[in-house]
């Protein structure tokens, strides 16, 4: 267990901290496409895309991970789940047509499925069938996700906590399983949960990558975040969570600001000089930054 934990969100203020520099001071909890750059001590990821890319890496065969909804169901259950009442000739057709986002099973006996069955699509599978010439822009991606299991893997599902999985935003359910893993916990640093845009665009540091937003989106509404967040410090008031933003609470912009509904004693706001010296952490500092 840990007095220290690292929160890490993938706002873009986090960019110029050094995460490696960080392990030796406490375990690190990141999220979603944090894989791709760095591994951290958990990995947690909620969102049906993300949580079947991740596993599909690999990363989980190694690496602890917490997801959501991640219940194994057998293989033989597979064309009944996937293709539902379809017709074995329907089933071949949507096979040509309809992809099915997967990782290869080899000799895996169960899988997790998130997103929609092929069979949603029967209509246009019919039309098919019946001879019509379907345009690609007719036919609707239904998002059918699969993942075949390695028994031996390291993920869990959010509900081995106590039975409860929230159903909240990534950057707080991180949090959420940190405080479980860690009866003696003190600190909590939140690093890049930017919560609001500098620009009024999407602020993330995988932004128009695979399975995130257009860099040129407007930034998601952070309401949630801050309920969740707030929630978790109002139920945890001997835990300190600290804010990491990288001008501290004066930098005039919708990040570095406190956080009005977050009128707890149990949260502070550190500015990037100031984790630097606690840590040591932090590239290309200068006056002010």
């Amino acid at each position: 267990m840990a007095k220290t934990i690292f929160c890490i969100g993938n706002g873009e203020s986090r960019s110029p901290v050094d995460l490696i520099k960080l392990r030796p001071q406490g375990k690190i909890y990141g999220c979603n496409g944090l894989y791709r750059d760095f591994t951290p001590d958990v990995l947690c990821s909620v969102d049906g895309q993300m949580m079947h890319e991740i596993y599909h890496s690999g990363y989980g065969d190694k690496n602890e991970l917490w997801l959501r909804d991640w219940n194994p169901i057998p293989g033989v259950t597979y064309n009944m789940v996937v293709y539902a009442n379809l017709t074995p000739s329907e089933i071949e057709i949507a096979k040509k047509n309809f992809k099915v986002y997967q990782n290869e099973r080899g000799d895996r006996q169960e899988f997790v499925f998130h997103g929609s069955a092929i069979s949603g699509q029967v209509g246009i599978i019919r039309r098919i069938a019946g001879g019509e010439q379907i345009e690609k822009k007719q036919i609707n991606h239904t998002g059918c996700f699969i993942s075949w299991i390695n028994p031996n893997d390291k993920s869990h599902t959010l509900k081995e906590i106590n039975n409860i999985d929230k159903g909240w935003s990534c950057g707080p359910t991180s949090a959420f399983v940190a405080i479980h893993q860690n009866k003696d916990l003190e600190e909590l640093y939140m690093i890049g949960h930017d919560l609001k845009s500098f620009d009024d665009h999407v602020n993330n540091m995988y932004k128009s990558t695979p399975n995130y937003a257009d860099a040129k989106n407007k930034p998601i509404p952070e309401v949630n975040w801050v309920n969740q967040w707030k929630e978790l410090m109002i139920e945890h008031p001997k835990i300190k969570f600290i804010k990491v933003n990288p001008r501290g609470i004066g930098g005039g912009d919708p990040v570095n600001c406190v956080v009005p509904d977050w009128a707890v004693r149990n949260i502070d706001y550190i500015n990037f000089d100031e984790l630097n010296k606690r840590f040591e952490c932090v590239s290309g500092l200068t006056n002010g930054q």
